[in-house]
């Protein structure tokens, strides 16, 4: 397993040499192992996220010249869009966008108020269109650029107590499919990733206990936990000239779940 982990590590793909690609919720989880992975790639990387303590953090960990960070909160889409347009500025023409940020709330739906509900999609739903309508805008004068949009298995299979969370990460596959269509014609193209549980320090650390991983693989055709890395590889492919046609589409990965 080991042996196979680190020949998905040694992919180079060198059209990514030098892109600026553009993550949010990048400090933590599967938005941290993306930074990572497009900086190993030599890409020049733009994160953003409200956790500043973990950003810098990661900012140590890797090369400060390849990385530039501001602390968002993207439920505020003029800051969020200015970040974008900034970025460009400092860093040059804009190539990739993924739209990673979310908050996997657990609420029993009975006790959702509008208010809560306005929240849920102001972090699941609304910065992935706010930020494409801002990178679009920048992306359309070099005519071409990547947008990678994340939704989650949980759109497909449902979710108790997630009613929110489901409700936006369907929206997202539906908001990749329109976006594809506007965007296509200025060289965008437009793809959504579906991860299924993926085991990140936080998922881990609170719903993710060992009698819900046992569960998890039982129900996998590939009796492995997904890891962030295994996301970051797809984003990465995504973002490469190697998926020079591939838009519109959802791409699942979750060992063989759904």
């Amino acid at each position: 397993m080991s042996e196979f982990i680190r020949l998905q590590e040694a992919t180079v793909y060198p059209s990514l040499s030098q892109k600026v690609v553009f993550i949010t919720g990048g400090a933590s989880g599967i938005g941290a192992a993306m930074v990572r992975a497009f900086a190993a790639q030599q890409a020049q990387v733009a994160f953003i996220d409200v956790d500043l303590d973990a950003a810098e953090t990661l900012q140590q960990e890797l090369s400060s010249s390849q990385l530039w960070f501001r602390q968002v909160d993207v439920r505020q889409p003029s800051l969020l869009q200015k970040a974008i347009q900034d970025a460009a500025k400092d860093l040059g023409a804009f190539d990739v966008l993924v739209n990673n940020v979310a908050n996997d709330k657990r609420q029993p739906t009975a006790e959702v108020t509008s208010m809560d509900w306005q929240q849920c999609m102001q972090v699941n739903l609304d910065p992935a269109f706010f930020a494409s309508q801002s990178a679009f805008e920048l992306m359309k004068v070099q005519q071409h650029g990547c947008i990678i949009n994340f939704s989650s298995i949980n759109a497909l299979v449902g979710q108790q107590q997630m009613a929110g969370y489901v409700t936006a990460k369907a929206g997202i596959i539906g908001m990749t499919k329109a976006l594809a269509k506007d965007y296509g014609n200025a060289g965008i193209r437009v793809n959504a990733i579906l991860p299924g549980w993926v085991a990140t320090e936080r998922q881990l650390a609170t719903w993710f206990t060992s009698e819900e991983q046992q569960k998890w693989l039982e129900s996998s055709a590939i009796k492995r936990l997904i890891t962030p890395r295994d996301i970051a590889n797809l984003a990465l492919f995504l973002a490469s000239d190697q998926s020079a046609l591939i838009t519109g589409q959802t791409i699942s990965v979750d060992g063989g779940r759904t």
